[in-house]
């Protein structure tokens, strides 16, 4: 177990912009990876496939973090919070809607050995 974060950040497009989004989006990929702390940040688009269900949500960043600080220092940047206030906050924006999830790789009463 670890204090990692995983993080499913899924953007919901307005109609015929979910082109355009996805490239706004990539933009963000180079200096969050470079972040101190940032293990992976990927952008990923949905595909057609007969195991997976499709949703509304087609585009996602998959993130992984050390800690919950590293990802909070993510959301102070101002690269990132321009972003949410241009495009998902703003009337005139591409984003219809976004999800943000956290996860951990902790279990409920995990009983970890002690080293000494």
């Amino acid at each position: 177990m670890t204090s990692r974060v995983y993080v499913l950040a899924q953007f919901k497009p307005k109609a015929g912009k979910e082109e355009e989004l996805f490239e706004v989006l990539k933009a963000l990929e180079p200096d969050s990876l470079r972040e101190e702390g940032c293990i992976q940040y990927i952008l990923t688009r949905q595909i057609d496939h007969p195991s997976a269900t499709r949703t509304e949500y087609p585009i996602v960043f998959n993130e992984i973090w050390v800690d919950a600080e590293a990802w909070s220092a993510h959301g102070r940047r101002q690269q990132i919070q321009h972003f949410f206030e241009t495009q998902v906050q703003a009337p005139e924006g591409l984003v219809e809607d976004a999800i943000v999830t956290a996860y951990s790789d902790e279990g409920y009463n995990f009983d970890a050995p002690v080293f000494e």
